[in-house]
């Protein structure tokens, strides 16, 4: 309830400076705009997604299989989706009496977090313990980062640009709504998802 507040509190802000458009000539658009680019990143949306981490380990003998060790364990990470309000241009924001049209940035994921707090391993289905052979620490971290780069790999399936899409969409219309605007418009500049790209170690788990 409080992350809603807080962001209701941040669109009002912008709105209000949207609304003193009205009342600047044509030229004075991009001193509004830089105003609203200020405000940075609006999160208007918030994911939790569960992720089960499995992991082998084969023991090789003259390249012979001996045994395998094995791993799983859950985890989950956290999400947040929104607008980089700095990608707003001048153009973008449209005014003409009680009509306003907006053309908003494409959704991009604003925070991405894979806590190890959340990390549980299974130790009914885990076997990390075989004979000359084990599933370290080492072996862990690198199970849970290729876990994180599927889950990234799969966020622009999971939705997420059309739930956030709705949620920026209601926000933004509920409060210029109130602002005794007739005609609204809000439209997104692009229907994909942006996301920061990582790049994992080139780690090899057999020995």
């Amino acid at each position: 309830m409080d992350s809603l507040k807080k962001r209701l509190l941040y669109i009002i802000v912008i709105v209000t400076i949207i609304l003193s458009a009205t009342a600047c000539k044509k030229d004075d658009r991009g001193l509004v705009i830089g105003k609203i680019q200020r405000a940075s990143d609006l999160v208007v949306t918030e994911f939790v997604v569960d992720k089960v981490v499995f992991g082998r380990k084969e023991k090789n003998i003259l390249f012979v299989p001996v045994n395998e060790a094995s791993f799983l364990a859950y985890s989950r990470a956290k999400i947040k989706t929104g607008l980089n309000l700095e990608r707003l241009k001048e153009e973008d924001i449209i005014i003409d009496g009680n009509k306003i049209t907006l053309h908003l940035p494409t959704i991009e994921v604003i925070n991405f977090s894979y806590p190890p707090e959340d990390f549980v391993e299974d130790s009914l289905v885990s076997n990390p313990k075989r004979f000359l052979n084990s599933i370290n620490l080492e072996d862990q971290e690198t199970f849970f980062r290729l876990a994180e780069m599927d889950i990234r790999d799969q966020l622009p399936y999971m939705g997420l640009v059309e739930t956030s899409q709705n949620h920026a969409r209601k926000l933004m219309f509920t409060l210029l709504k109130s602002f005794a605007f007739d005609e609204i418009f809000i439209h997104f500049k692009s229907d994909s998802l942006k996301i920061r790209q990582i790049k994992l170690p080139d780690n090899s788990l057999n020995p």
